[in-house]
């Protein structure tokens, strides 16, 4: 099916912003999860909710969001899911108790996912699918950084204003990205001015029974999310393996989300010349080749520092990439419903890292077990992008 012509094209930082917003809440509040609890009188364990279900959030809400925006446009959905964002943020920050700090975080994800969903409808809405690639690697960049970054910035926050402060400083990045899509954003797609649950159920099973979309959509979970495996790992190998400082987790997470901003760098360098298709498999084999030398590494005894952290900028730097490539496939395998594919690519993105970062935590060897995940989440990428790009030929 061709392509559409491209729609008006929105702002790429404002798109990134909105992206980061939904990203940066998801695992911002982790550092103040233990004041919290003591301030509201509750068990740890329980604030804990605060994170699993804003993941369960983020993950429904993408299915909703864009199938809203097939029907009724990308703007006007963006800026009601933006308005709860921010709304349930504010009871968040003003919470008098966990019952309510858990279920405002829940809608604080449902409202934040509008960005993940609807930027990347966007940008496919508004370019051709080689221009779309390079736009699309700063969203997933602002994706897979949100969970770098965000304790960091959660732990600075925590700790010199407290922990109400932290879901201030996201109401105030909802405000303005209220004010900025309101003024700048303009309408990208098509709507169809109806939504129907028959229609609905027609759009998403045309994608769960493309071989394309869904290879494309698990070869991309598989390639980007299955980071989080080391990410939840990181502290436990830095700390108790490697006799690392606390304060070396955020730093060693930092120079690995380097490694993915220079991946997004050498793609937009790249592709033009070797192909979107080749550079993704390319790229993903980087990956797991790194996956496989960690696991090597473990295997053998030698863990340390230096080389863990030189196989892990190796791994982000096919991340990089890879993930803009598999995105953009994804949402373009049928363009009359890219808002319901970018949703349901989220959707699986989301459970991917969730199935990985549990992988992740089986075992008493946290380094063993990441390196599986990572080398496992290898071959299962090669494997679906094979069945993806054999199926659109």
């Amino acid at each position: 099916m061709a392509d559409p012509a491209p729609q008006p094209r929105p702002p790429l930082w404002l798109l990134a912003l909105l992206t980061f917003s939904g990203t940066l809440a998801m695992h911002v509040f982790v550092p103040a999860l233990p004041v919290a609890a003591r301030d509201l009188g509750a068990d740890p364990a329980a604030l804990q909710a605060t994170i699993s279900l804003y993941l369960v959030g983020l993950a429904l809400g993408q299915l909703v969001y864009g199938p809203l925006s097939d029907a009724f446009g990308r703007r006007p959905v963006l800026m009601g899911g933006l308005v709860l964002y921010t709304i349930a943020g504010l009871g968040a920050a003003l919470a008098p108790g966990a019952g309510l700090l858990i279920l405002a975080r829940l809608f604080q994800a449902l409202g934040g996912c509008a960005g993940l969903v609807l930027g990347r409808a966007m940008v496919r809405d508004s370019s051709e699918p080689d221009e779309a690639v390079r736009r699309m690697a700063l969203l997933t960049l602002m994706t897979l950084v949100g969970p770098g970054l965000s304790p960091i910035l959660g732990g600075l926050v925590a700790a010199t204003l407290g922990w109400r402060a932290i879901l201030l400083l996201l109401v105030a990045m909802g405000a303005a990205s209220i004010a900025c899509s309101w003024w700048l954003l303009p309408e990208t797609g098509r709507r169809a001015g109806r939504l129907g649950l028959a229609g609905l159920a027609r759009d998403y099973r045309s994608l769960v029974t493309s071989p394309a979309f869904l290879g494309f959509a698990i070869g991309g979970g598989c390639a980007t999310t299955s980071f989080y495996a080391f990410v939840s790992a990181a502290p436990f190998i830095l700390a108790g393996e490697l006799h690392q400082p606390p304060q070396s987790v955020g730093l060693c997470l930092g120079l690995l989300i380097l490694g993915m901003a220079a991946g997004n760098l050498l793609m937009r360098r790249v592709v033009g010349r070797v192909g979107m298709d080749r550079m993704l498999v390319g790229a993903n084999a980087l990956s797991a080749l790194a996956g496989f030398g960690l696991l090597a590494l473990v295997l053998a005894g030698g863990l340390a520092l230096w080389p863990m952290l030189g196989l892990m900028v190796v791994f982000t730097l096919g991340i990089g990439m890879a993930s803009p490539a598999a995105l953009t496939r994804a949402v373009g395998v049928n363009p009359s419903v890219i808002g319901s594919a970018s949703g349901l690519y989220g959707a699986a993105q989301m459970g991917v890292g969730a199935l990985c970062t549990a992988l992740a935590g089986l075992g008493p060897d946290p380094a063993l077990a990441a390196a599986l995940v990572l080398s496992g989440a290898g071959i299962v990428s090669q494997f679906a992008f094979w069945i993806a790009l054999r199926s659109r030929t």
